[in-house]
């Protein structure tokens, strides 16, 4: 793993992001331990989705990763390149544990994908 980059966030972000997601109804459509639809070697190790009523530039919601933890607050973003896709996305990770941002880090930096993560 690389080192770590200083991050510069405009000071509120989070906050914003926290409107959002409390805004917004947490809609899980690929379990932990289920098989990506097109591509069935890939294994989601937490539980993906997005929230409901929100839009991203490829015409879906906004993708969240749901940890284990109780309280589904916001604990990270993740920033992945895909180059397979050829394209740029912002993830959001809602009640994650250190472990499951480390299982979705190297999750997403395989293949033809990198990501970085940037903890709250």
């Amino acid at each position: 793993m690389e080192a770590a980059v200083p991050t510069v966030l405009a000071s509120n972000i989070w906050e914003y992001l926290d409107r959002l997601v409390a805004a917004s109804r947490l809609v899980i459509d690929r379990p932990r331990g289920s098989h990506h639809p097109r591509y069935p070697n890939i294994i989601y190790p937490v539980d993906y989705g997005y929230l409901e009523g929100t839009t991203t530039v490829d015409g879906g919601g906004v993708d969240v990763w749901a940890g284990s933890l109780p309280n589904k607050s916001l604990t990270a973003l993740v920033l992945t390149v895909d180059l397979h896709k050829r394209d740029v996305e912002i993830k959001l990770l809602l009640g994650c544990t250190e472990a499951e941002h480390q299982d979705n880090i190297e999750f997403h930096n395989d293949g033809l994908m990198r990501a970085a993560i940037i903890l709250r």
